[in-house]
């Protein structure tokens, strides 16, 4: 496992869109679209320092990764101060790779990266596969909405 870099938006784009795609979130013919527009995106949040990364390599091949959208968030109940919120994002593993312990070994390395760097909240939105595993890190559903336009 190692850090991912700027030099790695290709593949961390080329995760988001699997993720999507394999998810059943998007037809196919959008998924070339969605590489693409994160290129950019998540080039961007690497240049503004809006973005952290891993990805596992096997034989010199990238076969997981997932990310952090580092965001700050104002004052809440319970939290009266600007403060740091990391949103976990880009969780892909190849198929050949799954049921490996991958994605808790990079889950568990984003939560202590979290740790150390004092994020006060961790999010992520959880497909149905992802959700045991989620949960037996000790994340718990709440009551975000969403609106689609």
């Amino acid at each position: 496992m190692r850090s991912a870099e700027p030099r790695d938006v290709a593949v961390i784009a080329y995760h988001r869109a699997a993720m999507f795609r394999d998810m059943g979130s998007i037809p196919e013919q959008d998924y070339e679209p969605l590489r693409q527009a994160s290129t950019e995106w998540i080039g961007s949040l690497f240049a503004n320092d809006g973005y952290a990364g891993w990805l596992v390599e096997h034989q010199s091949s990238v076969v997981a990764g997932g990310g952090l959208l580092i965001r700050e968030m104002g004052p809440v109940p319970g939290r009266y101060r600007v403060s740091r919120w990391a949103h976990i994002l880009n969780m892909y593993t190849e198929r050949e790779y799954r049921r490996r312990g991958l994605a808790r070994r990079l889950m568990q390395t984003m939560l202590d990266w979290c740790v150390d760097h004092r994020f006060e909240v961790v999010t992520l939105a959880a497909s149905a596969e992802g959700r045991p595993l989620y949960e037996s890190l000790g994340f718990v559903p709440t009551n975000d909405m969403v609106l689609k336009r």
